[in-house]
């Protein structure tokens, strides 16, 4: 008896191309494994014999190739009508069964892994017709009849690790290659090609140019399904080498088309991965998920590059996800989080005013860098390259077109203000200090542009860590001013959070004196100092001992309409720490939701009357060289599907109540953090 092999179903219904998938899977697996391949058309009796089939296979091929021993089984002559001769299936290392039914319910407990494949039912009955012929014509109602009412009491198709839209282009098999990867049932095995999937060549290019960001970003992705534009959109505001330019000195745009592409949406401790054609699912918390596909240095940054960003994955973690990390588990609407992996991406250095042009190395990666290159060049000349959305005057997004919305409150002023007092009580019953009570504003999305909305966005409200997410119909649009966590190649860790806030005024006087006011505000620096201490520990539970040190304490800092109070506070990761461990002691956002975070959360929980979703979350990267920069969700507009047709349009806003906290003002505070966004949209704060 040999060792039990892994055993990998590829089911789905007729004429989906079961069989040209699991052959070309069994043909890239052999390169660094034996492999057998078991064909359920060899055993199903007859026309009329879906059910008897599966039931021959179930018991005389998959039991015995289970427990690793041969499998003897008698195959049906199609042309006699009865049965032949006997045939034995050797196991392997991985053993691979297909047909229709290969997953059925009574052999998933003997299963490693199930594909199911999908396909239209037209290209479905082409497909078998064309390769069977006549033959198969006059019995394909009837066997599609068998089909749906086995599915109808199987849940083969829910059951399923992965999924496969089959195009018939040939990317199945890699993309479902590259999908199972992510199994645990099957990781270990597949430790060869995961390892050839690691070995990867970073090739770049560096040009001389100052393209028209927004220009390119259509250029390049205006058509892509899932894009990313992480947008220093105030560099031309901070220059120099200040801490202002430096955290303004990178923009990033990618999107997940091309060899490499993936997507990854979670959902309530389940991910799912999406790899051109196929997707999988793993469950598990995100934390650990991220762990598996980040922290390693993969690749090295090119010669001359200053930035981070070396490719890797881009996108939101959602604020839910403190479910993870000593909060309560509270379900969203929209997804925990979204990442994209981009293995080519466009970073504009704004100080050295050239673009680096970053690729893995593929057989795409080529072809691509040319595109890139001319769109750089036709949007540093002011023109939307081949293929945009035609460019538009800066003066026409002042505000975008489109129906106003007519935002909601969650909360009411009174309903607020009562929250509050509700806080300070929590507060005054010693079981927080500070509790960043949030509420959320809320239309219908109507015929509202998410991209002109953003484009006026970061026109009046330019941010460092300003970001525009697509991932299907759920799009982000951010002007957040405030960095959550960056943790370098080298380990060195920063965070930087803003507690304080005043509006601007037009008039320089009382705008000065607004900034004064704010930077000699006792009640601003306590809260302020708070959150700092609150940090220095998150950043202590994998920095080296004597590491953390708090480098800027109370500054202010202006931009297009509020002045706000910020900290630094820097560290060193130990050698060998996990990143995403470390990433998660920090998670949420201590400026998101008070001190001590864990009992403050659970208050915030009871107070307010929803799920944050998105907001409180973090925006940013992470990269192939084991660094992230994240920014804390503030300032951020979110248009998401409401599962009926439409869309709706939400904004977070909130602020950190302390024990000597004045309702009204606090509640003014919130009405000016919004203000910027929603001006931008013509819009006006509720009530």
């Amino acid at each position: 008896m040999t060792p039990a092999p892994v055993i990998i179903a590829v089911d789905g219904r007729s004429g989906a191309g079961k069989t040209t998938l699991a052959v070309e899977l069994a043909a890239r697996l052999r390169q660094h494994h034996k492999v057998s391949l078991f064909h359920l058309e060899d055993i199903y009796p007859g026309w009329n014999g879906l059910m008897p089939g599966i039931e021959r296979y179930v018991g005389t091929v998959l039991k015995p190739l289970s427990e690793g021993t041969a499998a003897e089984w008698t195959s049906w002559d199609w042309e006699k009508h009865y049965d032949s001769g006997l045939n034995v299936t050797l196991p392997a290392e991985i053993v691979i069964v297909e047909g229709v039914g290969a997953a059925a319910d009574a052999a998933r407990s003997m299963l490693d892994a199930v594909v199911w494949v999908e396909s239209p039912g037209d290209d479905r009955r082409r497909r078998a017709l064309t390769r069977d012929g006549s033959t198969y014509e006059p019995y394909w109602d009837s066997w599609a009849a068998q089909e749906d009412e086995w599915l109808s009491t199987d849940q083969v198709i829910s059951a399923a690790d992965v999924r496969v839209q089959n195009l018939a282009d040939g990317s199945a098999p890699d993309d479902v290659l590259q999908a199972l990867m992510y199994l645990p049932s099957v990781a270990s095995i597949l430790s060869p090609e995961l390892s050839s999937r690691r070995g990867l060549q970073l090739r770049s290019e560096r040009l001389e140019a100052t393209p028209d960001a927004e220009l390119l970003f259509s250029s390049l992705y205006g058509k892509s399904a899932n894009a990313v534009w992480l947008d220093s959109s105030n560099a031309s505001a901070v220059a120099g080498r200040s801490q202002a330019a430096a955290r303004s000195r990178f923009s990033i745009l990618a999107d997940d088309g091309g060899t490499f592409g993936q997507s990854v949406l979670h959902r309530s401790g389940t991910t799912q991965v999406t790899a051109g054609s196929a997707s999988v699912r793993t469950s598990g918390p995100f934390f650990r998920w991220l762990d598996s596909v980040w922290g390693r240095r993969a690749v090295r940054a090119p010669r001359g590059y200053d930035g981070q960003f070396t490719l890797g994955w881009l996108g939101y973690l959602g604020y839910e996800l403190k479910r993870e990390t000593g909060g309560n588990d509270v379900p969203s609407d929209t997804p925990d989080a979204a990442l994209l992996f981009a293995g080519r991406a466009v970073v504009v250095d704004h100080r050295e005013q050239t673009v680096w042009l970053l690729a893995l190395d593929a057989p795409d990666a080529e072809e691509w860098l040319r595109e890139a290159r001319s769109a750089v060049g036709a949007a540093a000349a002011g023109t939307a390259g081949d293929g945009a959305a035609p460019a538009v005057p800066a003066a026409h997004h002042a505000i975008p077109s489109g129906t106003i919305p007519e935002f909601v409150s969650r909360d009411s002023a009174t309903d607020y203000k009562r929250k509050i007092a509700q806080s300070q009580h929590q507060i005054s019953e010693g079981n927080s200090y500070e509790i960043c009570l949030t509420t959320t504003l809320e239309s219908p999305a109507g015929s509202l542009d998410p991209w002109a909305s953003y484009l006026a966005l970061r026109r009046r409200n330019p941010a460092p860590f300003a970001s525009y997410l697509r991932f299907g119909e759920l799009v982000v649009a951010s002007t957040s001013p405030e960095r959550f966590l960056r943790i370098m190649s080298d380990g060195g860790m920063r965070a930087e959070p803003i507690k304080g806030t005043r509006g601007r005024s037009a008039d320089a006087s009382e705008d000065a004196a607004l900034r004064h006011d704010l930077e000699t505000s006792l009640k601003d620096r306590a809260e302020n100092i708070m959150i700092v201490d609150l940090l220095r520990n998150d950043l202590s539970h994998f920095a080296i001992p004597g590491s953390v040190t708090v480098s800027r304490l109370c500054a202010i800092e202006s931009y297009a309409t509020v002045h706000q109070m910020v900290s630094t506070i820097d560290a060193h990761l130990r050698p060998g720490a996990p990143r995403a461990e470390a990433l998660a002691a920090a998670f949420p956002a201590g400026s998101m939701t008070g001190a001590p975070k864990i009992s403050t959360m659970d208050i915030l929980d009871q107070l307010e009357s929803g799920p944050r979703g998105i907001y409180s979350g973090a925006i940013g990267y992470f990269s192939l060289n084991a660094a992230t920069d994240l920014a804390v969700v503030i300032r951020t507009l979110v248009v998401n599907p409401d599962g009926a047709g439409g869309r709706t349009l939400s904004l977070g806003v909130g602020g950190a109540i302390t024990a000597d906290s004045v309702a009204d003002d606090e509640y003014q505070e919130i009405r000016t953090k919004a203000f910027g966004v929603l001006s931008s949209l013509g819009a006006d704060f509720p009530g």
